[in-house]
């Protein structure tokens, strides 16, 4: 007999417990007036570098943020975003390779979410789970470095369409790399038809300040 239909219904199941903890968390996110910002990415496309930065950022132009970063194994992120100054906490996931609603809730253990005013996910580095899997975010932002090249979209259509804007990273590389800005706009307009795609560099900083306009505003319509 194969076990096919078992595992189909075990994962189903998980889903839907994890969407029903996803509306809850949602829930306590609206009433607490905190913007909820999720990240996922490959490996290496530069989540981290790219979030200790607008961490600081965002607490000198006097917002209240957080993080959560989700990693296999290691807190290195998590030292790494703490040096913003911001409220910072790992989500070790072991061999799981996606942060679930449970692990945000048990993570947030302790907070006041009424005290923020930006929380920030960094998904584990992966661009097939993470698509699954509601975190309660308000914004799930799918991130692809111009070394990855411009067919990621291509290859990884589910979370392009699970996610609402694309923002390449490492842009300052994006000339010694040969990166094709047109043709990674439309590989991501294939999948995702009328996404927002930026561009931005934290080692540069290149744009960064727009995008944290962007965000702001963001902030203020919800």
């Amino acid at each position: 007999m194969s076990s096919e239909p078992r595992l189909v219904e075990v994962r189903r199941n998980i889903l839907k417990q994890n969407d029903v903890l996803a509306r809850e968390l949602r829930d306590r996110f609206h009433k607490a007036g905190v913007y909820v910002v999720s990240m996922v990415s490959s490996p290496g496309a530069g989540k981290t570098a790219l979030l200790e930065k607008p961490l600081g950022l965002l607490r000198g132009r006097g917002l209240r943020v957080a993080a959560l970063t989700g990693d296999l194994a290691t807190d290195n992120d998590a030292a790494r975003l703490a040096r913003s100054g911001a409220p910072v906490r790992q989500i070790t996931t072991g061999t799981l390779c996606h942060l679930e609603a449970a692990m945000v809730a048990k993570a947030l253990e302790g907070w006041n979410l009424h005290e923020l005013d930006f929380l920030f996910i960094e998904n584990v580095g992966n661009l097939v789970c993470p698509s699954s899997y509601d975190l309660g975010e308000n914004l799930r932002m799918v991130l692809m470095s111009v070394t990855e090249g411009e067919d990621k979209p291509l290859k990884y259509p589910t979370i392009f369409n699970t996610a609402d804007d694309a923002l390449i990273t490492k842009s300052d590389l994006a000339a010694a790399v040969e990166f094709d800005e047109a043709a990674a706009a439309r590989n991501i307009e294939a999948v995702r038809p009328g996404m927002e795609v930026r561009q931005v560099s934290a080692k540069t900083g290149a744009n960064l300040d727009r995008f944290l306009d962007w965000l702001e505003g963001l902030k203020i319509l919800v």
